[in-house]
Order: C-alpha cells, then structure tokens, then sequence
C-alpha cells in the first residue's frame, strides 16, 4: 500500500511502523514531528522503519517524535516483530533484527486467534561505563554517582543496553510523583553530563524480584512503558543487589518481565497490541512531500 502504515503499542508506548520503500515522501525530522503530532498527524510515540540488513533478517530505524533518531527500542522491537507477523512478510516465529543499538534476536508467542500478541527479546548487554552512555564523568562505572539538579542533590547509575539511560532510585517504600518526573525527566535528559542527552527512569524496588519505574524518554518525554528503560531499571538494581533476576518491571502501562544473567545479557518478554493500519491522505502526502 502506498504511503502506508501499521500502528501497534507495547503497554501503551505506541508506534507507527512505516516501509520508506512504499512512502512517496522522505522521512525529515519536520515530517516525523508532524506524523507523529497527535493533533495535526496520526500521534505516537515515534516511527519505526523497516530497512534491510547484510547482519540479521530484517533492520529497524527508530525515530523519536522530535525527530531525533534512537539505537533501540524494546517495544518498538516488539511492534516491528507484530508488524512483520501480522503483514506476511515474514514466516519465521524466530528472527534477528538489526537496530543502531546492535543486533537482537525476537522470539514470537502467537496465540488462539493467530496473532503475536507477545514476544521475546534478546536484548544485548547491560554496561556500566561511561562510553557507552556517553557521559563526560572520568570514572571507571556510572554506579551511584552523585548528579545536581533543580538545586537537587540525587544519586544516579548509568546504564548502556544499546543506548543510554540514567536510573535514579528510591528507597523501598518510598515513591516518586508524576509530578517529580515531569520536572526531573527533562533537566536529567539534557544534563551536561551527558552530551547526547539520555533516557531517564525514577525507580522504587517494590520486592525481592520487582520494581516500579516511572519513564522519561529522550526525544519523547513521558511515556507509559518502555522495554529498554525496564531492562536498564531491571540491571541497575541488579547491579545495586536491591533485587534479584528475574526481575518484575512494571510501569504506568503495565509489565515486563526481565531475565538478567551474571553476565549482564538481557532478555525482555512482554505483551504487544496491533491498533489500526491505514494510508495517509492524499492532502497529508502532498504537505510531507513539500
């Protein structure tokens, strides 16, 4: 279908998935804002196109809604396996797909009704140095170290999974408002300390094997889930020893759960929603084409 997408969400975290080989227009930073918009567009969370790739079976790119472009998305991962399941083009139950963030591998959980409605994913390797993230720190790990904002003192861990996360955590028994995240969310994501900006997590353990996150994205803002923020949250806690793997991680939207081994390989599985597929206007192309 010309101009064509498909839109699913992992937990309420939405994407549009687009094959640029079908789109009469290219896909700008202003026209990923725009399609994206949930009032003058379709409305997501980002973009995921679908790309060929000499290393695995398919290639991703992800786009975030301001147009920037992310490494890795672990229900954007998810959407894509549903997306290729969903319009035949693909067979396999089992496939890699290369991302910016490095190649994984998607296992799909097809149910009853025939649709992959759940899938595992091998999500890379969790690191703790500041290269991977990057961050402008001097030190050997990014584990509790101390970062000021809004005249706040706070103690962070920085975690790569593909891309970067800083994790900030609270007591067991403790809690952090919405309101908390949507003033730290953005001083943190654009912290000096990390000059390509980063995803931010505020956690609380809320068991032996569980947690609660609260999700700020870079390039997005306040999201309900994230697979990437669950697997760094799941990592750094691991890392602190304040829960154990396997690890429940849940969000406003709902639950991941996270295996972590001693090596610090992570796999996520979780749930994923087709929500509509559809064509844009002929009056939309046109503006996107300029």
């Amino acid at each position: 279908m010309r101009n064509g997408f498909f839109k699913g969400h992992g937990l309420g975290n939405d994407y549009i998935v687009m094959d640029p080989k079908e789109l009469d227009f290219r896909l700008t930073p202003k026209n990923i804002r725009l399609i994206c918009d949930r009032n003058w567009g379709i409305g997501s969370d980002g973009i995921l196109t679908l790309e060929r790739s000499k290393k695995a079976h398919f290639g991703l790119r992800i786009y975030n809604p301001d147009g920037s472009e992310a490494e890795k998305s672990g229900n954007g991962l998810r959407i894509l396996a549903r997306y290729l399941h969903a319009t035949r083009k693909t067979k396999r139950r089992t496939f890699t797909v290369d991302t910016k963030g490095g190649l994984v591998s998607i296992d799909l959980h097809v149910d009853r009704h025939g649709d992959a409605s759940a899938a595992t994913v091998e999500m890379g390797h969790a690191t703790f140095a500041p290269k991977a993230l990057p961050c402008s720190l001097k030190v050997k790990e990014l584990v509790e170290q101390p970062v000021s904002v809004m005249k706040k003192k706070l103690t962070f861990t920085g975690v790569s999974v593909g891309n970067p996360h800083c994790v900030v955590f609270r007591p067991k028994g403790q809690r952090w408002t919405r309101e908390e995240l949507l003033s730290l969310g953005p001083e943190l994501e654009n912290h000096k300390i990390f000059p390509r900006r980063t995803n931010v997590q505020l956690v609380v353990p809320t068991g032996p094997r569980r947690i609660y996150i609260q999700i700020w994205e870079r390039g997005a803002g306040e999201t309900l889930a994230s697979g990437s923020s669950s697997c760094a949250a799941a990592s750094a806690a691991v890392r602190l020893g304040l829960v154990k793997s396997p690890v429940r991680v849940d969000a406003p939207g709902g639950t991941l759960n996270i295996e972590i081994d001693e090596a610090y390989n992570l796999t996520m599985q979780g749930p994923v929603a087709e929500v509509g597929r559809g064509a844009l206007s002929a009056s939309l192309v046109r503006e996107l084409k300029g």
